[in-house]
């Protein structure tokens, strides 16, 4: 029943009188109203379903369409309404209802928009449609309003929805050759001139933001059609369509005629009510008797155990998948329209259109699940070009590697989304079947290119065929598919599809190896390497375990100089912090740490480090006297080192060596797959051994079974495939399978078997094997229960045990009594203990060594363990990302994106475990990092003070370490390997890589670049105000607005400067500037601003500075001295204020910040092509080191980009 203000609005919309339409004054307002219910319907879709009931669309709307044009509010507001009502019922509803309530309503919905199909089925709505569309595409750009755009969308859109409607089958009951609804429909569009607007449409360049639109027209169009024969319509019967009926008619004729000497053996010449009873000798009954028969003898031969059971219910979710797209032949004049539509859209639209859909896909401007409309349009049309009149320049949009990748890429994503994704599994195989489509017509054009006379389309075909046949991924695709093959999600129709593009494949394959003689193709491997532990090299004594003899031997030397630096007043304390006030640590671990860094200290050679650290430890921890009094003599202070050496102090493990545990622990030991890619000599037999799997051959006798509704070509491709593992690769014992041999009993017994000539050869031919076989081989009966591997084949022809006979050496070693002894009692002592796997402790302890399956499978022998699943190790292979776990990924890269290991802390805290690819995968899609450097783990290096008197190294050494340096730790073990290599070669090339940084400013003075360094200078500084203001960064582009700065930006030595500057160049092929990175600091880009001074600049700041005389070099030296210790001291005391408050004893800062100004700036060598944060980690790590601790080496990474 309606609802009563629904009722009275659509009473306001006007009444019918006879054919004229006469409308309310309140008729838009009304239609407004309308439009404003449907919005706020509830889940039911309660307001559709009552407008449906009324037929409101058909008794009023579609009146005002055709009759009230002029009034132009109305009709807008008309069409809005016939939009909203007309969009598909799985729109509304997300997806089919699986409620049978929601399902109920689902199902009135579809039938109501049925309804509005057969009302659209005339001429004279889709005229007033048409007319108007006409009028609005006559307008130029500059004429074109808003509210235009819109109306022609909203008509493109309602045309859409109106074709989009499926048919109901059960209602129209029509057969081929008759007028469907759809079929009027298609023939209101033609006669009321709408399909010439689209071929406009499609082939206008100004009117390529309808492209997506018209496509999806197109193909709601030929929905039904079959290209091959729409391409024939007309051209009368061909033979080839006469043979194949003929073929039929006789198939059908043998079986019938087989039928009627079957009944007319049944009959008796006499009839009696008793058939009789008889005896089975041989085959027992539910006793130990024979079975007593009690029917007539002639339904012997139909006799099953299973006669009179209930059949066996299957599982909905174990039924196998049905079959959707139906094709039927439509009306004459229909076809006969449709064909040249088909001839007009390729001549005039097809390569612009496709161009134009292919860029929205890639720029991502289609919405989800577009890229199925290209897809369908591909195969379509392709099929067409083919089988009318084959002209390749007609589909050369799509003809091309570059559609065959973008095939492949699809199709491999839809594959694994449907492992992945199991709820929407058959919506994925359908779009699975779409991509091998197009893939399938894509091989049969080249094929097709093949047989041109034109020697240019030949070479085409040949440079396209040896593009597909190099690349590994082409070649694999089918395999994969076949081994994933899922009757439950994917329709018999896509496994014909795969078994038939198969064939193809291979028949190309096969032709080009013979012509080209040898073929060298692309192969991948995945090289599994452990995964090395990084150890620390220059304190790892935490690690190392030293006897009480070697701590007094090592006592002497540590005592000589702790007395000496003990009666050193000029002994910092600063130099040296125990305590982390931002840390997350506990105070009391904190100081516990802090007894282990002076015992670190101690073992490493370190002594006054570990003096200055103990005095900063007792001002931070006085109470308890744990770092000895505040009074403490010089000798108790040596003697307490003495203790604090020799004590057996409580280790923890550090951060990362502890998420490097935790890691072992869910993934055991991280292997790092490197796929290392080479070149081969291919052999078309080894591969075609890939497809002697029993995953394969079952698939195939899965379509074989219903070798009556196949074709004859599909039939062909079967028993060429298995002809090809049978005989080709000599593995008939792969076919020895019950399911199969009753099969060909079938066919045998087939009346019409003279029709598959094929397959009775075939079958004869593998019979005859098996029996020839069995005749030596007694247990290949028993084999028949079971499919089988290549292994297992050759045992079956060679003889069992061969293989082991052939590869002693591989033979596990038996278990002795004592081993299963030891395996039963180490099994029982480590099953309970938990953070560790059993196995691995088993191996460790066992005296003869094992693998881990072998210890496995023998557990479960000795009945320790119920299965070998038990024992598998936990893994991380989650694809499927939720809504929730991106927004948890994006708070975790926010908290975590300034601390030195991202990806570990993202790991670690993450709730759905994943690897570390699937993560760093993630983490790009989502645009939160542009490239995997910004990943890797950073380690920053500490500062050593000099205690040379010298102090140029120390200001050398703190200029480098104000823009604080990353030691990229690569995921991958080749590069491992190769820095390990090219160490020393890094470590020569470096001295002179830092003299040319140096130097480089100064060589683009001279060559004339000074107002592009001003410039640039100018940026930094103002960036770098921008960023103190207000308190946030972003990255900003450096846009050179004068011609002398755009060619400095183009200069390749310019664009080194600015690498090695941090300044990050253009990425993700959608930027087109430079950009100064967010994570440099005001304090950064003013250091960077002032290494950009002139020479004659850095002159004017050394007021005290002469040129050099060589009889006068010592005061100068000593006066240069004077200035890079000041330069050293104000350093220190930025540093100081960046980590904390000063103390009151240091001097001003103003005068300070002035001593800063004035001290010459020596430029720096960026390591990496992003500066670190300062602020991070400054007050975790010791500010100085002692000259005696070795530095890390320094690698000089090339930029990827600098020949852009």
């Amino acid at each position: 029943m309606m609802n009563c203000e629904l009722l009275a609005t659509c009473s306001a919309l006007g009444y019918l009188e006879g054919d004229t339409y006469h409308k309310e004054p309140d008729c838009l307002e009304s239609v407004k109203d309308l439009i404003r219910y449907l919005r706020h319907e509830d889940d039911t879709r309660d307001v559709r379903q009552q407008l449906g009931a009324a037929q409101i669309l058909q008794s009023d709307l579609l009146p005002i369409l055709t009759q009230h044009r002029q009034d132009k509010p109305l009709f807008d507001a008309v069409i809005r309404l016939m939009v909203n009502l007309t969009q598909p019922a799985l729109l509304c509803f997300g997806s089919v209802p699986k409620e049978p309530s929601f399902r109920h309503h689902f199902l009135q919905v579809l039938a109501y928009l049925q309804a509005y199909k057969e009302a659209f089925a005339s001429e004279k709505a889709f005229g007033v449609l048409s007319e108007t569309l006409y009028e609005l595409l006559q307008l130029g750009w500059e004429e074109r309003q808003e509210e235009d755009n819109l109306l022609i969308e909203r008509i493109l859109l309602l045309v859409r929805n109106i074709l989009h409607v499926p048919a109901d089958l059960d209602q129209e009951k029509r057969i081929d050759d008759d007028a469907s609804v759809h079929d009027q429909l298609l023939w209101a569009i033609h006669l009321s001139g709408l399909d010439d607007l689209l071929l406009f449409l499609a082939s206008s360049p100004a009117e390529q933001q309808w492209s997506l639109h018209v496509l999806e027209i197109v193909s709601l169009m030929f929905r039904d059609q079959n290209p091959e024969q729409l391409a024939g319509v007309g051209q009368g019967r061909l033979a080839k369509e006469r043979s194949t009926d003929v073929a039929e008619l006789e198939v059908l004729r043998q079986r019938e005629m087989a039928e009627k000497k079957t009944r007319a053996l049944q009959r008796s010449n006499r009839h009696s009510r008793f058939g009789g009873s008889y005896i089975v000798q041989g085959l027992k009954s539910i006793g130990e008797r024979d079975l007593i028969f009690h029917k007539g003898l002639h339904n012997l031969q139909n006799y099953s155990s299973d006669l009179g059971k209930q059949p066996r219910r299957v599982p909905k979710r174990r039924q196998a998948a049905q079959e959707l797209s139906i094709q039927r032949r439509s009306a004459l004049n229909v076809r006969l329209f449709l064909r040249d539509l088909c001839s007009e859209f390729l001549e005039n639209c097809y390569n612009r259109l496709m161009g134009s859909v292919k860029d929205h896909l890639l720029r991502e401007k289609a919405q989800q699940h577009d890229e199925t409309y290209y897809m369908w349009a591909l195969a379509f049309f392709m099929a067409f070009n083919r089988a009318a009149s084959f002209r390749p320049g007609l589909v050369s949009e799509t003809l091309s590697v570059r559609t065959f990748h973008f095939i492949e890429q699809n199709l491999t994503n839809y594959y694994e989304m449907m492992l992945t994704d199991r709820k929407e599994a058959a919506s994925w195989a359908r779009r699975m079947h779409l991509a091998l489509k197009a893939y399938q017509e894509l091989l049969a054009t080249v094929n097709e290119m093949d047989m041109s006379p034109d020697e240019a389309v030949r070479e085409s075909s040949r440079i396209i065929k040896n593009n597909i046949f190099y690349v590994m991924e082409y070649r694999e695709l089918f395999l994969a598919l076949f081994r994933k093959f899922d009757e439950r999600c994917q329709p018999r129709s896509f496994l014909r599809d795969l078994v038939e593009t198969t064939h193809l494949f291979l028949k190309m394959l096969e032709r080009f190896c013979r012509s080209r003689g040898n073929l060298v193709v692309q192969n991948k491997r995945k090289k599994r390497k452990k995964k090395k532990k990084v150890q620390d090299q220059p304190l790892a004594s935490g690690n190392v375990s030293y006897s009480t003899g070697e701590l007094e031997a090592m006592w002497p030397s540590l005592a000589e100089q702790l007395q000496c630096y003990a009666q050193d007043p000029e002994l910092s304390l600063d130099s040296m912090v125990p305590f982390d006030a931002a840390s997350e640590v506990p105070v009391e671990e904190q100081r516990a740490e802090a007894m282990v860094r002076i015992q670190d200290c101690l073992l490493a050679g370190q002594a006054p480090q570990a003096l200055t650290l103990l005095r900063s430890a007792r001002e931070v921890w006085p109470e308890g006297d744990v770092f000895g009094s505040q009074d403490i003599s010089a000798e108790e202070e040596i003697q307490l080192l003495k203790q604090i050496l020799c004590a057996p102090l409580p280790r923890h493990q550090g951060p990362e060596e502890q998420g490097a545990e935790e890691e072992e622990e869910e993934e055991e030991e991280e292997e790092l797959q490197a796929v290392q890619v080479s070149e081969k000599e291919f052999n078309f037999l080894d591969y075609l051994k890939r497809f002697a799997s029993s995953t394969v051959v079952r698939a195939y006798v899965l379509l074989l079974r219903s070798y009556r509704q196949n074709s004859a070509h599909t039939n062909h491709c079967i028993v060429k495939m298995l002809h090809r593992l049978a005989h080709d690769l000599k593995m008939e014992a792969l076919l020895f399978q019950l399911s199969l041999f009753c099969l060909f009993n079938r066919l045998l017994s087939d009346p019409a078997a003279g029709a598959y000539k094929e397959l009775v050869t075939f079958a004869k031919y593998i019979l005859g094997k098996f029996f020839a076989l069995a005749a030596v081989n007694q247990k290949a009966f028993v084999e028949l229960l079971f499919w089988k591997n290549t292994a297992v084949v050759r045992e079956m022809a060679e003889g069992y045990g061969s293989l082991d006979g052939g590869s002693s050496s591989r033979r596990p070693l038996a278990w002795s009594p004592e081993e299963e002894a030891q395996l039963q009692e180490l099994y029982l002592a480590h099953k309970d203990v938990e953070g560790q796997d059993v196995v691995d402790t088993i191996l460790v302890h066992l005296k003869t060594p094992r693998t881990r399956k072998q210890v496995i499978h023998h557990l479960v022998r000795l009945g320790l363990a119920d299965s070998v699943k038990g024992f598998q190790r936990k893994g991380t292979h989650i694809v499927l990302w939720t809504e929730d776990q991106e927004l948890e990924l994006q708070r975790l890269f926010e908290e975590f994106q300034d601390s030195d290991d991202v990806l570990g802390h993202i790991m670690k805290n993450i709730t759905a475990k994943r690897s570390r690819a699937r993560i760093v995968d993630k983490l790009l899609a989502l645009g939160l990092v542009a490239e995997r450097r910004e990943l890797y783990k950073k380690r920053r290096k500490k500062p050593a003070p000099s205690s040379s008197p010298n102090g140029e190294e120390s200001l050398k050494n703190f200029c480098q370490e104000d823009l604080e340096e990353e030691e990229i730790l690569p995921e991958e073990e080749s590069e491992e390997d190769e820095e390990k290599e090219e160490d020393s070669e890094a470590g020569q090339a470096q001295g002179s890589s830092v003299l040319s940084t140096e130097n480089l400013g100064q060589s683009l003075y001279q060559e004339g670049f000074s107002a592009p360094l001003l410039w640039l200078q100018n940026c930094l500084i103002r960036v770098a105000d921008d960023r103190e203001e207000d308190g946030c960064s972003q990255a900003v582009p450096l846009v050179p607005l004068t011609e002398e700065n755009e060619e400095a930006m183009e200069n390749e030595q310019f664009q080194r400067l600015l690498r090695k500057l941090g300044v990050r160049p253009p990425s993700s092929g959608q930027e087109t500037f430079w950009r100064i990175p967010a994570k440099l600091s005001p304090s950064q880009l003013r250091r960077i601003a002032a290494s950009l001074s002139q020479p004659e600049e850095e002159q004017k700041l050394r007021p005290g500075l002469e040129p050099k005389v060589p009889g006068e070099q010592n005061p100068e030296e000593e006066h240069q001295k004077e200035q890079r210790a000041q330069a050293l001291r104000a350093l220190q005391l930025a540093r100081k204020k960046k980590a904390g408050p000063v103390s009151p004893s240091g001097e001003g800062t103003t005068g300070e910040k002035e001593q800063l100004q004035m001290v010459p700036r020596k430029r720096q060598l960026l390591d990496s092509d992003e500066e670190q944060e300062e602020d991070e980690g400054r007050n975790k790590a010791p500010e100085s080191r002692a000259p005696g601790i070795e530095k890390k080496k320094r690698f000089q990474i090339e930029d990827e980009d600098e020949n852009d």
